[in-house]
């Protein structure tokens, strides 16, 4: 027998799920962080010690060319032993020219970035290779249609804030093709800003004309560049990635905001302890600031560090490990201590599927980092078996966590005397009112200091057996096939779409992306 809902049990429900303003959410982009801050003072100050040794004393090998002679110009020193030192003073120089308060834009102004001072930002991110199908319990190479799909999804997310590449597109052999359409798969999936990766500085040249005719035009792109790229310039410890320096150079020359990105793994390639991995990765990203600014001063840019831990049992990467949380909120708090725009890693899972360890795993490591105060947390959202699969679903799923840990961070904002109640616990108790349910301070508050989840189940064993024992993951894998079967977004006009087409060999048909043949 179904059980009687009570009508103001129902009316409750009913203004929780009714629509609210910007202005009403309990959480928005850009809530700040910096409360966690896992480092001492002392601990800061000998870590930014290091930081500056590490450059001047041991600098980079394998600088290119252009490198070599654009840094040596902004005063770095290249040794006799074919490693390029950069002073204390050359990479101050470099952080005071840098942007401290960058935005980041979308391709609609409603999902600008602001990652000045300890602003708090979540983005999916990875280069997986497989998706995770939870439905049928199976591991599948990942196609354009995924990558497109996973854009979709999380434009319908409010707490992804960015889209970063999350898969690889394996149905495209051609690596130059393979980035076209990796632009093309993102750009057409979601309004959100975007992050994108190269493997060669020509495909960029590529990208950013593929950019140009979807923004209208060079000085409308350099206006408002959209897409971010991530750039792993260093390969760690401490030495240069030649075509991905390249690919640097022409996306600063181009406009195109830059992730530098440091991604060594604890006891392999960075050390085994904790704060000698932070010490490597923000010199390694510094050493990347001095190049950028050497080449644009001024060029929008994140530093990306994004240490990941290793199992120094077997070697393997464990993106769930605390020690994760630990060096991603250490390398958020070095970053409001230089104050400059920092991007990191966390919400990573080893586990295969959604499921307990990766629920735990992913708030156990994203947490710390948000309250820690990082700009722009990525791998934040649908990212399994320690990078190498990503899962649609997750995406929905990650959401609600998102929120959570984004309400975490704003913490206690109202410092004000009316938030510590007095008068209205005084009320209750002195004229045996019992309870705050029917308080006016209950009814206006509730949808503005509480965030409530979309998916995650808070009804009774009663009421959940009367609503047919719903299974979490069930209803993830509902909502994804409702979205990707009603929802196609259209901010990118036929007219741009069959220039794209005719210009660039775009893998996704017209019916692909639900549109009409031109």
């Amino acid at each position: 027998m179904t059980r009687r809902k009570s009508g103001g049990r129902e009316a409750r429900i009913a203004l929780r799920r009714a629509p609210l303003t910007e202005e009403e959410k309990p959480v928005k982009p850009g809530e700040i962080g910096g409360r966690y801050k896992p480092l001492s003072d002392k601990q800061v100050e000998a870590i930014e010690v290091n930081v500056y040794r590490i450059l001047e004393e041991i600098g980079f090998a394998d600088a290119t060319p252009h490198c070599v002679e654009t840094c040596v110009g902004f005063g770095a020193v290249m040794g006799d032993d074919g490693r390029l030192r950069m002073p204390k003073e050359v990479v101050k120089k470099a952080m005071r020219l840098t942007q401290h308060s960058l935005t980041l834009h979308g391709q609609s102004p409603k999902y600008d970035l602001d990652l000045s001072s300890s602003k708090v930002h979540f983005s999916t991110a990875g280069a997986a290779v497989l998706i995770a199908d939870p439905e049928n319990n199976v591991y599948r190479e990942s196609f354009s249609q995924d990558l497109y799909d996973m854009a979709r999804i999380a434009d319908k997310c409010e707490h992804i804030h960015m889209f970063q590449r999350t898969c690889v597109l394996r149905d495209i052999v051609d690596p130059r093709k393979m980035d076209q359409n990796a632009v093309y798969c993102a750009v057409m999936g979601t309004q959100k800003h975007i992050g994108v990766s190269f493997t060669e500085s020509h495909h960029v040249t590529d990208g950013l004309e593929m950019l140009h005719i979807i923004a209208g035009g060079e000085d409308k792109w350099r206006q408002r560049p959209f897409v971010s790229m991530s750039n792993c310039f260093v390969v760690p410890p401490m030495k240069f990635a030649e075509e991905s320096l390249e690919c640097l150079r022409v996306g600063v020359e181009g406009g195109m905001p830059i992730l530098l990105l440091s991604a060594a793994q604890a006891g392999a390639t960075a050390p085994a302890l904790l704060p000698g991995v932070v010490s490597q990765a923000w010199a390694e990203c510094l050493g990347g600031l001095v190049y950028v600014n050497a080449i644009e001063p001024g060029a929008p840019s994140i530093l990306g560090t994004w240490p990941f831990v290793s199992d120094l049992r077997t070697g393997a990467m464990c993106g769930g490990s605390p020690e994760q949380g630990l060096i991603s909120a250490a390398c958020a708090q070095m970053g409001n201590y230089f104050d400059l725009p920092t991007g990191t890693a966390a919400g990573m899972t080893d586990s295969k599927f959604p499921d307990f360890q990766a629920g735990s795993e992913r708030a156990s490591t994203h947490v710390v980092t948000a309250i820690a105060g990082a700009n722009i947390i990525y791998e934040s959202a649908g990212m399994y078996a320690s990078l190498l699969g990503t899962c649609p679903e997750s995406l929905l799923l990650d959401n609600d966590l998102l929120g959570a840990s984004l309400r975490m961070t704003k913490g206690f904002s109202d410092e004000s005397e009316d938030s510590l109640c007095f008068d209205i616990i005084k009320d209750v108790c002195l004229n045996n009112k019992a309870h705050y349910l029917g308080a006016e301070q209950t009814l206006n508050v509730m949808q503005s200091e509480y965030i409530y989840p979309d998916l995650s189940d808070r009804e009774s064993p009663n009421d959940w057996a009367d609503m047919g024992k719903p299974v979490i993951l069930e209803k993830a894998i509902k909502e994804k096939k409702e979205i990707l079967s009603e929802y196609f977004p259209n901010h990118i006009s036929d007219s741009v779409d069959k220039e794209l087409r005719e210009k660039f060999d775009i893998q996704l048909s017209r019916k692909d992306i639900g549109r009409k043949p031109l």
